[in-house]
């Protein structure tokens, strides 16, 4: 697999489906081309980013890659904001692996100085963390968080979705 220098990549176009803040988990329905309503979080706890997904990728679990954006205000579902990766939070639930990539708007220029991890505040970090620990534990589903990768494992993850995703497609219907 070709790897570039982070530096010298386009950004990624993130197709948000949750606004940052939000306790409503919305997803895109890849069957009927619409925002469903998949569940109103059950825990006292909301999305730390926009969260969302790489149209075309495909990622272990059968559904596009997912992507949080650091973003000064919250979008909406169906945004696409152009992103810069910066790493790649390591998780698992009761489906298997669930790479999140962490991501900066490109467009919002309080994230232009921002290019890697150790760059972000280690306390956004473990709030991102540590949603991701609880958000599914009064559901009794349980997750597993392995800690961070940097940007080179995030783009690996990036190229391998995209390039799964060319030849195969997303689970359809993704609602219940």
């Amino acid at each position: 697999m070709e790897h570039h220098s982070p530096d010298h990549r386009a950004p990624i176009e993130v197709t948000v489906e949750i606004p940052s803040g939000s306790r409503n988990k919305y997803e895109y329905d890849h069957h009927r081309h619409r925002f469903v309503l998949d569940r109103v979080l059950y825990s006292s706890v909301h999305y730390p980013c926009d969260y969302g997904f790489i149209e075309g990728s495909l990622a272990d679990d059968g559904d596009p890659l997912d992507v949080l954006v650091l973003i000064a205000e919250p979008t909406f579902p169906g945004c696409v904001v152009r992103a810069r990766p910066l790493g790649v939070l390591d998780m698992s639930d009761e489906k298997g692996h669930d790479f999140k990539i962490l991501a900066v708007a490109s467009d919002d220029p309080r994230w232009d100085a921002v290019a890697s991890l150790d760059e972000v505040s280690p306390h956004r970090l473990r709030e991102i963390e540590n949603f991701f620990a609880t958000y599914k534990t009064l559901e009794r589903r349980e997750t597993d968080i392995a800690g961070w990768l940097d940007v080179n494992e995030a783009w690996a993850i990036i190229d391998a979705a995209m390039e799964h995703g060319a030849t195969h497609q997303p689970e359809p219907g993704t609602w219940r």
